[in-house]
């Protein structure tokens, strides 16, 4: 079954916004023809979004020298993002809670919480030779619209 098969792509990104763009062309190319519904679809293209936006602003500081490395797999169940920044790391730990009354009217710090409410899993790690990595996982076919809770 073609589905089955993964179907994979490989990303060297400079930390420019513009290039956003590009990843969600290939993220779509290569969900089309898989079982990836329109609204898993949105789903994982929303959080591409917010990961490539934190690499680029956060990780990176756009510096446009810097780069980013996105590998995508889609298999028949399962959509994975990994995303890997050049910059200086973090501690997702010390990332105020946007949800907190005090957080509420800041005009940025919810990227990481709607990554964690649209996909299935979200985890952050320390990449080789500094930076961040961040893999996004999607277990595509089985979302009922609600979002998930962690």
């Amino acid at each position: 079954m073609e589905s089955e098969c993964p179907r994979t792509a490989a990303l060297d990104l400079s930390s420019s916004f513009q290039n956003i763009e590009v990843a969600e062309r290939v993220l779509v190319d290569l969900c089309n023809g898989s079982c990836c519904g329109q609204d898993d679809l949105d789903r994982v293209l929303s959080a591409l979004r917010e990961g490539l936006a934190n690499a680029i602003r956060h990780g990176n500081r756009l510096v446009e020298e810097r780069r980013i490395r996105l590998e995508i797999e889609v298999t028949g169940t399962v959509v994975r993002l990994r995303i890997t920044d050049e910059g200086e790391g973090f501690d997702p730990g010390t990332v105020p809670d946007p949800t907190a009354p005090e957080n509420l009217l800041r005009p940025s710090g919810r990227g990481i919480f709607f990554m964690k409410q649209l996909m299935d899993r979200v985890e952050f790690s320390s990449a080789p030779g500094g930076g961040t990595c961040v893999t996004l996982e999607c277990h595509i076919g089985q979302h009922d619209g609600s979002t998930h809770e962690e």
